[in-house]
């Protein structure tokens, strides 16, 4: 046997250059080769006599290669083609924690294997199923190139040109043998962080027409009880998560908000005034019945629920707006104690930490969930929280790589302040983190971002090379009268602002004063200046 190393966990075409007589067979496959519950694909070749060449046509995934020959053939030469989806990645996130960059490098290869000609698992799945997608097309918005969301726009198509008659949505597709629906998986795939998404980041208004008839059809489909509650949806596999103590009552709930969030959105985008009417009457009936019912005074929990109290549900709960802020505080309490959800669900808990501000909280729940994928020497992420565990343990699962997004995103603060970034805001959380170094993909373009704080210094750089309007928000618990502006000093009295070639005051709130940038780089700081 003839073992070949690869740089790191990559897709490839491996090629053997070698003198045989005829008839002798070489067999080829990865150290994935058993990456998952079932097999994964591996190539047979003859020989003929001679010196020949042979290159595997269908790719496989790894660490290793693995050439198996009989006695009698002579190799000459081993070699691989590298294969890829069609984009560059121009995105990047380092900080001063050695652990998040590890992270962050390791959800980028799981994202780079899981983007084909469907957005997949490159092990034994090979199909589209859209409670990853709806995760990996955030990290592919914060990594790649415009050729990147083509990846994106055509899951979406997929999903809904495979819609059934009566309605129901299913993946992965196109399939002939697998048909069945997951409710909540498709309500992720057309909610707030799904389909919605696709439009915050890129503006494409022509695919939101062409998607929402089709998701308004799905949303039909479920219905809500005198309770004001959704109703349970079995579909064709009746699943939320991998794990146990799975609270499903509160995950419907709050997965059927997401979805119509993001269809009332489009909604106003498309001047649909009486189903935005409608959807937005169901949404303020789920939210206050879902509030009142599952609220324990500690946390949210079910009435008929006999698990364990789940964080999966808890983390949902906000993010679906079933917490008002006085319940916050004991929801981030109770997110820091429990931890049951699998790679899957543990991105929106993360980014319900986030998104509520707890940004020391999230980073170390991340910090505590993914240190031994992060100390593991394999160079991407896995299904499970352990290799072999649920769903077979694919080592390459997408939808384990939230960092990838959640990072830039919160912690960097880089996000569009209107759709298709045609603002960009950039409001920094840095946690406990010293200092962060980031760029984020603007179309074919990008958008620089470096921030430095210690207990004396606070700075902002930000380089824009996108030509797109941009706003800085800079903690106003990190301001005296002063700030420098490009070494300038300026006065920010009464939240007035003098004059000045590099940024004017756009607006305050309760934590931060936004400044729009007026020239393509600046650098805002808190030091140095002259009282």
């Amino acid at each position: 046997m003839i073992t070949g190393t690869l740089p790191k966990n990559i897709t490839v075409t491996p090629y053997i250059c070698l003198k045989a007589e005829a008839g002798q067979l070489i067999d080829i496959r990865s150290d994935n080769y058993k990456g998952g519950s079932e097999y994964n694909v591996r190539a047979e070749y003859i020989t003929k006599k001679g010196v020949q060449e042979f290159e595997m046509p269908n790719y496989i995934n790894g660490h290793r290669i693995f050439y198996t020959l009989p006695k009698g053939v002579k190799c000459l030469k081993v070699g691989y083609r590298e294969t890829r989806f069609n984009t560059e990645i121009i995105g990047k996130f380092t900080c001063n924690d050695e652990f998040y960059n590890r992270l962050w490098e390791k959800s980028l290869n799981t994202m780079n294997l899981n983007m084909r000609d469907a957005i997949q698992d490159p092990d034994r799945e090979r199909s589209q199923w859209w409670g990853d997608a709806a995760i990996i097309l955030n990290e592919i918005f914060y990594s790649c190139d415009t050729n990147g969301i083509s990846a994106v726009r055509k899951a979406m198509l997929n999903l809904v040109d495979w819609q059934k008659e009566d309605g129901t949505l299913y993946s992965p597709v196109p399939a002939g043998s697998w048909d069945k629906e997951l409710p909540l998986q498709m309500l992720a795939a057309i909610g707030k962080y799904g389909f919605w998404n696709y439009y915050q980041y890129t503006g494409d208004l022509h695919t939101v027409k062409y998607v929402y008839p089709k998701m308004k059809r799905y949303l039909s489909l479920w219905s809500i009880d005198e309770r004001g509650l959704v109703k349970h949806r079995a579909g064709g596999w009746d699943w939320a998560d991998w794990g146990d103590n799975i609270d499903v009552a509160v995950l419907d709930n709050a997965w059927y908000c997401l979805a119509l969030e993001s269809a009332i959105g489009m909604g106003k985008l498309l001047n649909d005034t009486s189903f935005v009417n409608y959807y937005t009457s169901q949404l303020k009936l789920v939210r206050t019945s879902a509030s009142k019912t599952f609220w324990t005074g500690e946390n949210f929990r079910s009435a008929g629920y006999k698990g364990i109290t789940d964080d999966r549900a808890n983390g949902m709960a906000l993010l679906a707006g079933f917490a008002g802020k006085s319940q916050w505080g004991k929801v981030r309490d109770f997110l820091m104690e429990r931890k049951g959800a699998s790679p899957y669900m543990e991105k929106y808990i993360q980014e319900a930490l986030l998104a509520k501000g707890y940004v020391k909280e999230a980073l170390q729940r991340m910090k505590q969930r993914y240190t031994v994928m992060v100390e593991s020497p394999l160079t991407t992420l896995w299904e499970d929280w352990t290799v072999g565990g649920a769903g077979g343990g694919s080592i390459n699962h997408g939808w384990a790589g939230g960092a990838l997004s959640l990072l830039p995103q919160y912690v960097a603060g880089v996000y569009p302040f209107t759709p298709g970034w045609n603002t960009i805001m950039v409001k920094p959380q840095l946690g406990d983190l010293s200092w962060i170094d980031c760029a984020v993909p603007v179309g074919d373009s990008r958008i620089e971002v470096q921030v430095t704080s210690d207990n004396n210094t606070y700075k902002i750089k930000v380089k824009n090379e996108t030509r797109k309007d941009c706003l800085v928000g800079f903690p106003k618990n990190r301001i005296d009268t002063h700030l420098q502006v490009n070494k300038q000093s300026i006065s920010i009295k009464d939240m007035q602002l003098p004059e000045n070639p590099y940024v004017k005051l756009a607006h305050s709130d309760d934590e931060y004063v936004y400044f729009q940038l007026k020239t393509d780089e600046v650098l805002i700081s808190n030091c140095s200046f002259k009282k």
